[in-house]
């Protein structure tokens, strides 16, 4: 029974100025009631963390998707188990993911949420936010659909130290490319050519220009998870015909747009610049799970974690993301 539970929940108040996320949030009681009228009621084991939220609760209304409204709990992708259920299709005892709420537990309905079950199988629950989520459809589509990587051409990935990045590095690494990676730090390089044998380049450190400047024939596939100055070093840098698969702009999200300086080059190499969201390819969910399950399994690809304890922590680890903070996916754990 459900009634009377009592459920935390990160409220949404204001839309915050840069990282300044402890203006923007509040941490609230309520207490929960029987689920009614196709609802779902998810104990939450972990909650992603996810850069791209930080657009939602911006007031930019030229996004891929509406901002969110304020004074309502902060929306977010989680997984856990249904302890109470009005929908005949989930019963309690699943193990599911969906879009529900920074919270102790999510009420959600299946269609709105996505709510969908998963393979009790899989060794790490984990990974259902990681390589076999929404983040391994992303890195995987990039690659192989927008980008159309081939053996044997040259992918750089912006970002390769954080989780759709990573994906993305292995994705190109597994398809026989030479995969260069951008990261900030010296350990966060040192991991990528370590653990997935790519080529990393420190912004922090090293001028990226001059790095990609030495990539014999130039980049074919650049997939891209920052936007602002890096693609100005990118741009000339890329092969004649090349592809560019954005898959986010995180020097952007809080701030306003920057204006790439070597736009021209578009035009002189002849370049494909294509932006994607996993809306695009939800459809294609199960299919891509699949491609990537396989490779999971077979030890081809994996995802490390940066896991904080506790709900009260949220906005830690939410900071992370915009801070260089993290290495591999970023979660939450409650449960």
């Amino acid at each position: 029974m459900v009634d009377n539970l009592t459920n935390r929940f990160w409220k949404f108040v204001k839309r915050p100025e840069g990282n300044a996320y402890d203006e923007a949030f509040t941490l609230e009681e309520t207490s929960l009631s029987s689920p009614v009228d196709g609802q779902v009621i998810v104990k939450n084991q972990y909650l992603s963390l996810d850069a791209g939220t930080r657009m939602w609760i911006t007031g930019r209304e030229d996004g891929y998707q509406p901002p969110l409204d304020l004074n309502i709990p902060m929306v977010g992708l989680g997984v856990g188990e249904v302890i109470a259920s009005s929908d005949p299709n989930f019963a309690e005892g699943d193990l599911v993911r969906g879009f529900g709420q920074w919270a102790d537990y999510s009420v959600v309905t299946a269609e709105l949420s996505g709510l969908m079950k998963l393979d009790k199988s899989i060794d790490d629950v984990r990974q259902h936010l990681g390589v076999l989520g929404f983040t391994g459809w992303t890195g995987m589509w990039g690659i192989t659909e927008t980008g159309q990587a081939k053996a044997g051409e040259n992918v750089l990935v912006s970002a390769a130290g954080g989780a759709a990045g990573m994906v993305a590095c292995q994705i190109a690494r597994n398809l026989g490319c030479h995969v260069y990676g951008t990261a900030g730090g010296a350990d966060k390089c040192a991991f990528l050519e370590k653990e997935f044998g790519i080529t990393a380049i420190d912004y922090k450190s090293e001028n990226v220009a001059d790095r990609l400047a030495q990539i014999e024939g130039g980049i074919d596939v650049y997939f891209d998870n920052v936007g602002g100055p890096q693609i100005d070093a990118v741009f000339p840098n890329m092969a004649n015909y090349g592809r560019i698969a954005i898959s986010g702009l995180i020097a952007e999200y809080s701030g306003q747009p920057t204006q790439p300086a070597r736009f021209d080059q578009i035009l002189m190499k002849r370049l494909t610049v294509k932006g994607f969201f996993s809306p695009d390819f939800a459809d294609q969910g199960a299919r891509l799970t699949e491609a990537l399950k396989e490779q999971y399994i077979a030890g081809k690809l994996d995802m490390p974690f940066d896991v904080t304890d506790g709900l009260e922590n949220m906005l830690t680890a939410y900071t992370k993301l915009f801070t260089g903070g993290n290495i591999g996916k970023t979660l939450v754990k409650l449960f």
